[in-house]
C-alpha cells in the first residue's frame, strides 16, 4: 500500500489533475452530496499527519532574522493583495471565487517549501523556520484579512472562521508535537527518521486528493457545462503565481546570498493550499466548494511551477556549492549506552537492519562503534551475549562537522578504512550519519 501512496505522492503533477476529472465524472453521473460527511475526516486527514513532522523547535533557532522578515513583508504585506486586485479584475461577478484566490495567498508556505528547497540546495533551517511562522501567522491573520478586503461583498462568519482554524491547524499542530514527542520517546530519533517520518506525508496526500476529489464532484454539473471556467480560473492563477516568483526571485537576488535567496523563494511561492481547501470546505457550507475550486486549481500551477523553478536556480543564483555531510546524511543515529549489553546491540542490529551501531557513555558522547562483523567474532570467541559493551574494544568512531564537503568526507573513509561516519553540529551534538551507501546514491542520482 505505502508504494502506491508513494507513487501518488511523488507525481502530483497528475495525480491532483486525475483525482479532479474522477470528481467531476463521480459527481456528473451520481449525486454526490452525500460526499459532504467525508469533509471533516479527509480534513483532519490531509492536515494532522503534516502537523507531526512540523519542526517547531527550528522557530526558536537563533539566526536568519532579515530574510525571515523579507519573507513574512512579502507574504502578508505584498502578495493577499496582489490576490485581491486580481480577483477585482477577474472575478467582480464572483466574490466566492475571488475569496478563494485570496485564501490562497493568505497561508503562505507548506511541506513543498521544505522540499523544493532542499532539492535547489538553499538553506533548509530557514525553509523549515519560514513553514512554521507562515503557518501560524497566515492562520491567525486569514479571517482578519478575509473580513477587511471581502467583507463588504460576503459574509464573513469570523469567530466560525476562527473556530475552525483552531480545530483544522491549532488541535491538529499540538496534537501532531504531542505524537512526535511520543514516537521519539518510543522508537528514538533514528527510527522516526528511518521509517516513520516519511509516511506522514503519504497519509496527507490521501486527505489532499480526496478533498480535491470532493470538491470538484460537488461542483461537477456547473463546470462541465461550463468548461471555459476552468480557463477562467487558470489565467489568473497563473498572473498571481508569475507576480509572485518574478518579485521573490528579484527580492531573493540582489538581498540574499544562494541559499537565503531560494528559500525566500520557495518560502513566498508556494502556498499551503491544503489548510486553504480545508477552511474553504468546512467554514463556508454550501459555498465552501465554489471558494474550494480555485483553491484546486492552484494546485496544478503550483507543483509544476515548484518543479521547474529548480531548473533555473544556479543561473538565477549562481552554481551551488558543493555538498555538504549534512545535505546527504540520514538525520538520528541508532546508538546504545555502554552499560547496554551484546545482546542489546544483536537485537537492535537485527531489527532495524544495518550493519554498526553507536555506542555513548553517561554523557551521551558516542565513544566507539560496534559492528556486525564484531559481534561474529565476539561470538565465535563463545563471549556470552549478556557482557557489557564498555567491557569490549571498540571500534574507533569518525565524527565529521555538518558542514564538512562531501569530498573531504571520501578521503577520511578512505583514509580511516570505514564506510560510515557520524555527523555532528557546530556544538558537537549528534545529528545524523552518513554512510558510503547514501555517497552512492547521491552520485547515481547525478548520472541520470
Amino acid at each position: 500500500m505505502w508504494k502506491q501512496i508513494s507513487f501518488l505522492q511523488r507525481n502530483l503533477t497528475w495525480s491532483i489533475p486525475s483525482f479532479m476529472v474522477l470528481g467531476l465524472l463521480f459527481g456528473y453521473f451520481t449525486d454526490p452530496s452525500n460526499l459532504k460527511s467525508l469533509i471533516l475526516p479527509l480534513t483532519f486527514l490531509m492536515v494532522y499527519p503534516m502537523m507531526v513532522n512540523l519542526q517547531l523547535k527550528k522557530v526558536f533557532s537563533k539566526g536568519g532574522a532579515k530574510v525571515q522578515i523579507f519573507t513574512q513583508i512579502i507574504n502578508f504585506g505584498i502578495i493577499p493583495f496582489v490576490a485581491f486586485g486580481i480577483g477585482k479584475i477577474f472575478f467582480q461577478d464572483k466574490p466566492l471565487i475571488a475569496l478563494g484566490l485570496l485564501l490562497a495567498s493568505l497561508l503562505p508556505t507548506s511541506g513543498m517549501t521544505i522540499s523544493w528547497t532542499g532539492f535547489a540546495k538553499g538553506n533548509l533551517n530557514a525553509a523549515i523556520k519560514m513553514t512554521v511562522i507562515g503557518l501560524v501567522v497566515g492562520s491567525l491573520a486569514t479571517p482578519l484579512y478575509a473580513n477587511w478586503l471581502m467583507g463588504a461583498t460576503i459574509s464573513i462568519p469570523l469567530f466560525n472562521v476562527f473556530k475552525q482554524i483552531a480545530l483544522i491547524v491549532f488541535l491538529p499542530m499540538f496534537a501532531g508535537y504531542g505524537t512526535q514527542r511520543f514516537i521519539l520517546w518510543k522508537y528514538g530519533e533514528a527510527k522516526y527518521h528511518k521509517d516513520i517520518k516519511k509516511k506522514f506525508p503519504m497519509i496527507s496526500t490521501l486527505g489532499v486528493l480526496g478533498i480535491v476529489f470532493v470538491a470538484m464532484a460537488l461542483k461537477s454539473k456547473t463546470i462541465i457545462s461550463q468548461p471555459s471556467m476552468l480557463i477562467g480560473l487558470l489565467i489568473p492563477l497563473l498572473i498571481l503565481y508569475a507576480i509572485n516568483f518574478l518579485l521573490s526571485t528579484i527580492v531573493a537576488k540582489y538581498f540574499f546570498n544562494r541559499g537565503d535567496g531560494i528559500a525566500l523563494v520557495y518560502g513566498t511561492v508556494m502556498r499551503n493550499l491544503s489548510i486553504a481547501l480545508a477552511i474553504a470546505m468546512t467554514v463556508f457550507g454550501k459555498q465552501g466548494s465554489d471558494i474550494a475550486l480555485i483553491i484546486a486549481m492552484a494546485y496544478i500551477i503550483q507543483v509544476q511551477a515548484g518543479a521547474w523553478y529548480i531548473k533555473f536556480t544556479d543561473k538565477l543564483f549562481g552554481k551551488a556549492p558543493e555538498d555538504t555531510a549534512e545535505y546527504l546524511m540520514e538525520e538520528g543515529v541508532f546508538a546504545l549506552h555502554d552499560n547496554s549489553t551484546l545482546h542489546d546491540a544483536i537485537k537492535l542490529l537485527d531489527e532495524e537492519h544495518i550493519h554498526s551501531v553507536a555506542v555513548l557513555n553517561k554523557k551521551g558522547e558516542p565513544i566507539g562503534m560496534i559492528t556486525a562483523e564484531m559481534i561474529i567474532n565476539l561470538l565465535a570467541e563463545e563471549k556470552k551475549t549478556n557482557i557489557k559493551l564498555s567491557s569490549i574494544k571498540l571500534d574507533e568512531v569518525i565524527l565529521i562537522k555538518g558542514n564538512t564537503p562531501i569530498k573531504k568526507v571520501i578521503c577520511t573513509m578512505k583514509r580511516k578504512h570505514e564506510y560510515k561516519v557520524l555527523v555532528v553540529d557546530k556544538k558537537g551534538n549528534l545529528e545524523g550519519v552518513l554512510t558510503e551507501a547514501d555517497i552512492l546514491d547521491k552520485y547515481a542520482e547525478e548520472k541520470k
